[in-house]
């Protein structure tokens, strides 16, 4: 018998929560505010509209955990949407998607062959579910000090020296755009008997442009995490978690119900049903709108003179094998400033906020909700700091990404026996924490890796610079913690 294709123009847990407002149902459930009553000033700050929809799980509402109504509908939905075999709706933001997703593949012992330069969210997997990481060094571009893509040849590689690793994850794309040959890394990993994961983080409207860089979903990957709250427009902390056809769905459900709340948010779902709907029917025009506000953009930052806003000439047919047109990267190096002092100045004296600067570029996320006349107002801005502010940048660091030495599993050094030294103390000892600037959130340092001179002296320009540093214990990062 045929199956009826999905209707995208509903949202079926927003159609239940109309229905449910209208009801009038009296609250003795949680949570305990019932229905904004018992906190005014929660009510005044949100609204009314939005402390009568933040209600618990129920027959009529579903629930996240065994979804079997109106959830199991809108995953169904946001499936066909994104042309997956299963959806799952994620309300612990995409950091829940990505460890859901490698915990699915691995487990203590198994290696995962991955770049670098992932996510703070994949270590994290790892050091949970004890699994070891294979590294493969991404290629850095010498002018702009940034990490590109997997090469497949190092790839290839790493297959051949570790052939029991049981999945590949790759970046789809990265924090600055950069794309590895996807269909390639899906391939090489199937033929070697292996899963291929994809965080999608910043590639939502991957799924929905006119002339974007292939999906994970379209190039046959089996599981990939899709921040529907950064370009897809859903609330923060929505995301989803998309799988293929090999996957077993009832097993990554198990999975996500081991650290993902029993009190899943009905704003956050409602607003991940919502989204979805409005990219399924709109969503290739909106993000051709992007595009074409991203092309101008670049060529109005390009004609100022200092800065460089890259884009598809970067492709080189592998390390950079396609490029996110939407994404506004600018490198700022050659008017003498760091990214980071370039983003403070926006925001200090311009007010104008950008998704974040580093140690020499910076990210102006463009999607839907911008409009031109704000682009102009950055170039402008631009065009005045690069007067004001141009020097030599002689002293600024070339590159972003160092390679690190691994010397033991993070779950090993994570949970290992440490001690505390004074950071310049711990040359040649192994990390057994987190350092990263946030965001990206990619790691300087990660538990088990050699902390080198270099790496140090990064540490301490980026503080100097003003990024912002998480990860350690001490908050300060005058101190570090390594293994005994």
């Amino acid at each position: 018998m045929r199956k009826t294709k999905p209707d995208q123009r509903r949202a079926p847990i927003f159609e239940a929560l109309e229905r449910f407002r209208q009801m009038r149902v009296v609250p003795f459930d949680v949570p305990g505010h019932k229905r904004g009553r018992g906190n005014p000033e929660l009510t005044d700050f949100l609204g009314e509209r939005c402390v009568e929809l933040d209600v618990n799980s129920m027959k009529p509402l579903d629930n996240l955990c065994h979804p079997v109504s109106v959830i199991r509908e809108a995953e169904e939905l946001a499936a066909d949407a994104f042309g997956a075999a299963h959806a799952f709706l994620m309300v612990g933001g995409t950091t829940s998607s990505v460890q859901s997703m490698v915990l699915t593949a691995c487990k203590r012992g198994d290696e995962i062959i991955l770049p670098r330069n992932v996510h703070r969210s994949v270590i994290n997997a790892l050091v949970l579910c004890g699994a070891v990481p294979v590294y493969v060094d991404p290629d850095v571009d010498p002018e702009l000090g940034i990490s590109l893509g997997m090469t497949r040849e190092s790839l290839q590689k790493a297959i051949k020296e570790h052939p029991s690793a049981v999945a590949v994850l790759v970046n789809n794309p990265t924090y600055y755009g950069i794309c590895s040959d996807l269909r390639a890394i899906v391939r090489m990993a199937h033929e070697a008997g292996m899963l291929c994961l994809a965080d999608e983080a910043h590639g939502t409207h991957f799924y929905f442009g006119t002339s974007m860089p292939v999906s994970a979903m379209e190039a046959g990957a089996d599981m990939a995490s899709v921040s529907m709250h950064k370009s897809g427009g859903s609330l923060t902390q929505s995301s989803l978690l998309l799988c293929g056809p090999k996957v077993h769905a009832g097993y990554v459900r198990q999975i996500i119900n081991l650290t993902q709340t029993t009190s899943g948010s009905y704003l956050l779902m409602s607003s991940l049903d919502i989204s979805r709907r409005n990219l399924a029917l709109r969503g290739r025009q909106m993000f051709h709108r992007v595009e074409d506000m991203a092309e101008y953009a670049r060529e109005e930052v390009n004609a100022i003179g200092g800065y460089y806003a890259f884009g598809k000439e970067l492709c080189n047919g592998n390390s950079v094998f396609d490029f996110d047109p939407t994404k506004l990267s600018i490198n700022t190096r050659r008017i003498g400033l760091a990214g980071i002092e370039v983003y403070d100045i926006l925001r200090d004296e311009y007010d104008i906020q950008i998704e974040f600067g580093d140690i020499g570029n910076i990210l102006a996320y463009l999607s839907m909700g911008d409009r031109i006349q704000e682009l102009e107002r950055l170039v402008s801005a631009l065009a005045e700091i690069r007067r004001r502010y141009r020097r030599d940048g002689s002293e600024l660091f070339r590159q972003e990404y160092i390679d690190p030495t691994v010397v033991t599993s993070p779950q090993e050094a994570f949970y290992a026996e440490k001690v505390s030294l004074p950071l310049r103390e711990t040359v040649g000892r192994v990390c057994s924490e987190f350092v990263m600037c946030y965001p990206p959130g990619i790691p300087i340092l990660a538990p088990g890796e050699r902390i080198t001179k270099e790496i140090l002296d990064y540490i301490e320009f980026a503080k100097e610079k003003g990024c912002s540093m998480t990860g350690p214990e001490d908050p300060d990062i005058l101190r570090l913690n390594v293994l005994k």
